[in-house]
């Protein structure tokens, strides 16, 4: 923490006698000390800038912010759905990504549960093995009736 004797920092011996640096509005002299560390003290003037409060309360928002906003994943029953229905059908992860025009790792990562849940690509998925990959119905046979024109 930042107090007003400053923070010793230990960087090694080195000729870094009044180099300044600016991290982010805050101003810093590095000062060498016989102890082989530097010393950050305010330079004359940068006073009442010390932004590090505010800067730790927004890295905590940030934080929050990224662990509340994470994309949903594919379930794993949906990936066992996907794998069996490939297996009974002799298909293996290469062929059913070409038959769907997708890459394999696609199949691989849907298949593991680690792909986000995109409609286009289940809906060509369920087609190419035959069961249902949304809704309730999640592994039941697809029912072909009459498609709309």
């Amino acid at each position: 923490t930042w107090d007003s004797l400053g923070s010793h920092v230990p960087l090694g011996s080195g000729s870094l006698w009044g180099l300044v640096t600016t991290l982010k509005r805050f101003s810093v002299r590095l000062i060498p000390n016989p102890l082989l560390c530097f010393c950050l003290t305010p330079i004359p003037g940068a006073a009442g800038q010390n932004k590090q409060h505010s800067i730790t309360k927004n890295t905590a928002k940030l934080d929050r912010e990224t662990e509340e906003l994470h994309h949903d994943r594919v379930t794993l029953e949906v990936g066992k759905v996907i794998q069996q229905g490939r297996q009974s059908k002799g298909l293996t992860q290469k062929d059913l990504a070409t038959k769907i025009n997708e890459k394999p790792q696609v199949i691989a990562d849907y298949e593991s549960g680690r792909a986000i849940p995109n409609n286009q690509v289940l809906g060509k998925i369920e087609r190419a093995i035959g069961l249902k990959l949304r809704g309730k119905d999640i592994g039941k046979p697809i029912e072909k009736g009459p498609r709309a024109k």
